[in-house]
């Protein structure tokens, strides 16, 4: 999307010329290319026409002033109103409650969830917050040892879970650990899982109850983790883990230059589910806050 979107809107500022203010006639093709770089980057039909419109009704008849060519004026548009159009920027964790503060974390198989967990401990390590991991993941051995792995590469504490035990106990575990250990925040990884598998679906929503159930106004944050490579799949999958645990944020990973970061702004306008933080890169630090402004902005750059 970056590079479809940026080479278009190149093009664009080239072609606009010579104009006072912004017509139907000198935005129309300019309009087009935008139409199809929101399409190729697979937001959905009803969202671009949606989008198109509201930058329409913003441009034209907007006066061209200063130094800015007509082109570069009518790209101001299309970058505000998609960062509108993407909400708030991400205002961070509230984790100003009695400690601990469980994160529940969950996603499909494959998605970047257990790693995007390490990433996630270590950015709260950094905060100078005491962090748990915990794998609720028993179906693949691997998991638990991966996610091992991940607390130990981010400096954080790993509470052991066997895959002869069962979810809800190894989540209870975990949090009774915390309270006796004087743990700030708890991350709890889940099973990778289809958001068609109605039995995985329900298992996860028990373990949301059992953290409700042992600590008081908990889970404090529900994330989903979304593979940002995946496009128009990503609001399917979104729309029923909501449905299923109320999802409070998105983590979009694998948001990098060859991403289809459509599926960014299909969500925020489809489920109107905030996106917390976005991964860009493979480091155990590239997790960043998602601020909509620095997002359109890289877009148009």
């Amino acid at each position: 999307m970056l590079d479809s979107l940026t080479s278009r809107l190149a093009r664009i500022v080239k072609t606009i010329r010579g104009e006072a203010r912004l017509t139907e006639a000198n935005v129309q093709d300019a309009l087009r290319e935008v139409r199809i770089a929101l399409l190729e980057a697979d937001v959905a039909l009803p969202v671009v026409k949606h989008f198109i419109d509201a930058v329409r009704a913003k441009a034209l008849g907007q006066e061209v002033i200063g130094s800015l060519t007509p082109g570069q004026a009518l790209v101001g548009v299309v970058h505000r109103e998609l960062a509108q159009l993407m909400g708030e920027a991400n205002v961070g964790l509230d984790l100003a409650v009695a400690p601990p503060a469980v994160i529940l974390m969950a996603g499909l198989q494959g998605s970047g969830k257990t790693t995007t967990v390490g990433k996630l401990a270590l950015f709260l390590k950094g905060q100078k917050k005491k962090v748990l991991v915990v794998s609720c993941d028993v179906y693949r051995p691997a998991a638990i040892e991966q996610l091992k792995t991940v607390a130990a590469q981010a400096g954080v504490e790993f509470f052991p879970s066997h895959p002869d035990e069962k979810p809800l106990q190894i989540g209870k575990g975990a949090l009774e650990y915390a309270r006796t250990h004087y743990c700030d925040v708890v991350i709890v990884d889940t099973a990778g899982r289809l958001h068609t598998r109605q039995n995985l679906m329900e298992e996860l929503k028990k373990i949301h109850r059992i953290i409700a159930r042992e600590v008081p106004g908990a889970p404090h944050e529900t994330f989903l983790v979304l593979d940002a490579t995946i496009g128009l799949n990503a609001v399917a999958q979104a729309r029923e883990f909501h449905q299923a645990v109320g999802v409070s944020g998105l983590i979009i990973a694998k948001l990098d230059g060859t991403a289809k970061g459509g599926a960014v702004v299909a969500i925020a306008q489809t489920l109107q589910l905030p996106v917390r933080y976005v991964g860009v890169g493979e480091g155990p630090d590239d997790l960043q806050p998602f601020d909509p402004r620095e997002f359109a902005t890289a877009l148009f750059s």
